[in-house]
């Protein structure tokens, strides 16, 4: 299918509050409705909700009612959206439209396919074999850093300036030139600006830096784009984006190859800094599970300084059960925003075209039904056998359906090879008594930087 066959986004109309008054909620005040609880403490919030009106409920956060809907048969409905009945675009666009235009996530339906499928071809196993160099690489390094500085260390920021560097090495090439700084300043500034609270760029505000660091970047790719199609190009994931063709054997446009680099860096540099920085913080809070975690890694027989092989990263089983359950502890996407594009009915409950729909991954990973002692760290909840007994949807830290993560073997591939060099060179530890303080949205994140003591085994 040619790209010019693909049909715009659909339009929508919100429905008027009346409309949405026979489903069961509270909207707080008016204007702000219930914007602060939720910013303050939105797992209890969520929580609360569904005790008190049940797996449907309304609600009204940063200027529009809200439908919420709860469990695995919601995330499967909404997610999985065999109907297409939800947009993504109309649901992520407030959040992300104005920093991140028209990255994968934003699109939809027969748009979203063809680019899906356009972007593959940076995630198959010849250039996923070259990012996993260069990470390993620069994680051993890093690594190696933290090792020789033994004592107190505030893993989040650690955490974030790795992964930083890996994005930079992996995604847009390691031999990028002094530029690299500069171009890291821009997208911290734009992450940052994705969820500032003053959505227009005001002077002075975050938004206003995240807007110039949008044009810093864009004027950056614009500039690059042409010589990675020349002979200039290498195995990195926006040189292979540069030569990627759509089914027609087009090439990319250079917009769409700039708003597509954007969103991945995007998403794979902070997803990956939560997701990382609550992997460690669970074993450092749990030596036993890190005892054996380290046995795993020690089997794998290799010397320090020897690279990590995708093979060797298939025998990390433990490893990888270890990362899930992090994910289901603090999903790095706890909430997960639509536009209902039809009317449709949902536990009894009949929900007009144009309402914000919200699934929320980090309600069902705590349903004490399907997870008992939910807030326990038991990575064996990912055995072959016990998700074989639980619902396909129960699960759902990298979305769903059509829009699940393309990336999400590329994070299991950096997790096992960070566990690998980590665990293999360095201890981690909390202090008696200490107990962590995480704000979990929009991206969970440890507010004071998650404080662990390391040494070198």
């Amino acid at each position: 299918m040619s790209m010019q066959n693909v049909a715009p986004a659909l339009g929508f109309t919100a429905p008027k509050r009346n409309e949405l008054t026979h489903i069961p909620g509270d909207e707080g005040w008016p204007i702000i409705g219930k914007t602060f609880q939720v910013l303050a403490d939105p797992k209890g919030h969520v929580e609360a909700n569904g005790a008190k009106w049940g797996p449907v409920y309304r609600t009204h956060i940063f200027g529009e009612t809200n439908v919420v809907l709860l469990g695995p048969e919601a995330n499967e409905l909404v997610l999985f959206d065999q109907q297409k009945l939800f947009s993504s675009t109309h649901g992520w666009n407030k959040v992300l439209g104005l920093l991140f235009p028209r990255g994968l996530m934003l699109l939809d339906f027969d748009e979203h396919r063809l680019h899906r499928k356009a972007l593959s071809v940076a995630f198959k196993s010849g250039p996923m074999k070259s990012y996993l160099s260069d990470l390993d690489r620069g994680i051993s390094a890093r690594v190696a850093q933290w090792k020789a500085k033994p004592g107190e260390m505030q893993l989040y920021p650690a955490m974030k300036q790795l992964t930083l560097d890996l994005a930079s090495a992996s995604f847009l090439g390691a031999d990028i030139g002094p530029e690299v700084d500069e171009i890291n300043r821009a997208f911290v500034d734009m992450v940052a600006a994705a969820v500032a609270p003053i959505r227009r760029p005001l002077p002075g505000t975050q938004m206003a830096r995240g807007v110039a660091g949008r044009k810093r970047i864009v004027a950056y790719f614009r500039e690059q784009i042409p010589l990675r199609r020349g002979n200039h190009g290498g195995d990195d994931l926006f040189s292979h984006l540069c030569r990627a063709t759509h089914e027609d054997g087009a090439l990319l446009s250079e917009q769409d190859i700039i708003d597509h680099m954007s969103f991945l860096m995007m998403a794979a540099h902070d997803t990956l800094t939560s997701s990382l920085t609550s992997f460690v913080g669970e074993l450092a809070a749990n030596p036993d599970w890190q005892d054996r975690l380290r046995a795993e890694v020690l089997a794998l027989g290799l010397a320090p300084d020897a690279p990590s092989s995708f093979d060797d990263l298939e025998k990390m089983p433990l490893s990888e059960m270890a990362f899930k359950e992090a994910l289901r502890i603090k999903p790095p996407v706890p909430s997960m925003p639509r536009r209902a594009m039809r009317d449709f009915t949902f536990k009894g409950f009949t929900i007009p075209a144009g309402t914000a729909v919200g699934v929320n991954p980090l309600y069902t990973h705590h349903m004490k039904d399907i997870w008992p002692e939910p807030d326990r760290f038991d990575p064996l909840r990912f055995t072959e056998e016990a998700q074989r007994n639980r619902h396909r949807f129960a699960w759902v830290p990298f979305g769903g359906g059509a829009h699940m993560c393309l990336g999400l073997h590329f994070a299991y591939m950096q997790a096992k090879c960070f566990a690998r060099h980590f665990l293999q060179n360095i201890e981690v530890s909390l202090e008696d008594g200490y107990k962590p303080d995480w704000q979990m949205w929009p991206i969970p994140k440890p507010r004071d930087g998650l404080k662990v003591r390391v040494k070198a085994v």
